[in-house]
């Protein structure tokens, strides 16, 4: 954003002879003061928006967990600000997973732009590496899987604000190491948009208690609701990938703000985490 202002200074010395010319007043100073932040103001603004055709990039959506597979890396291309959110599918991509103590597994295409693997078990503790190449290019990432926290307890209450129910869960979070979560929240098996992330910089050790909040257009809670909530324990990387994703409210399958795990310019994430699930049914 620019802004253009032109002033027309008139010094001392210029004026001399002028025969309007008076000698600076106190009151003088103060309406020359006023009159130059009304200038201000007034100035013109001036905003340039680049809304040139951007060069696709690949997006890559990975997940490995301590859960029975197959597991799942989704690739695709990015597309323009002024296209439609309809990504197209990355085929013939060969995708391999592996880990630390010598475990790989190279993924077959189950449909357009989807790779699974058949044999691969996550394992906490373990670091997890994906590499993926297509169109001549080579994508990496790594992620360690961390030990699982278990969810003490789920309950509805009313947001104070709004009056709408909201979900709550409980957690003891483990002492002396840094912890990460990711929260993935199901109403009626329907998985909501927002992402919901955690760290224990504040809480280390202690319960925590956190709220599930809605904006305007979420799903509402009613009663005779299903709700499920996944606590993924997550490492750094994948925690900063979904805590800066969602400053864009989970509204886009492939933001481009977000900071990314993957190398070589990728967009999306890969991530290794361990998973406790709760269900409650909303009763009043």
């Amino acid at each position: 954003m620019k802004t253009r202002c032109i002033f027309r200074l008139t010094t001392y010395q210029e004026s001399q002879g002028h025969p309007y010319f008076v000698r600076l007043t106190n009151l003088s100073k103060l309406i020359l003061l006023i009159a130059f932040f009304l200038t201000m103001a007034s100035c013109e603004k001036v905003i340039q928006l680049n809304l040139n055709d951007s060069v696709p990039r690949v997006v890559i959506q990975g997940n490995v967990y301590d859960q029975p597979g197959p597991y799942t890396v989704k690739i695709s291309k990015s597309v323009n600000f002024d296209q439609t959110s309809d990504y197209p599918p990355v085929t013939g991509a060969k995708v391999v997973i592996s880990d630390d103590v010598g475990q790989t597994e190279l993924l077959s295409e189950s449909v357009a732009g989807t790779y699974i693997t058949s044999k691969l078990m996550g394992i906490p503790g373990r670091t997890y590496s994906l590499t993926v190449k297509t169109g001549g290019e080579i994508y990496q990432a790594k992620a360690n899987m961390p030990y699982a926290v278990n969810i003490d307890s789920i309950y509805f209450a009313p947001n104070p604000i709004s009056g709408d129910k909201v979900t709550t869960i409980r957690l003891l979070d483990p002492p002396f190491t840094a912890n990460f979560y990711r929260m993935v929240y199901f109403i009626n098996n329907v998985q909501q948009k927002r992402f919901y992330t955690l760290d224990d910089e504040l809480y280390q050790g202690k319960p925590i208690g956190y709220s599930l909040m809605s904006r305007d257009n979420d799903t509402k809670l009613k009663i005779g609701d299903n709700v499920t909530v996944w606590l993924e324990s997550v490492d750094n990387g994948v925690y900063e990938y979904f805590r800066t994703a969602g400053h864009d409210d989970g509204n886009s399958a492939s933001p481009s703000n977000p900071v990314s795990n993957i190398s070589n310019g990728a967009l999306g994430y890969f991530n290794a985490c361990s998973v406790r699930k709760i269900t409650a049914t909303v009763r009043k």
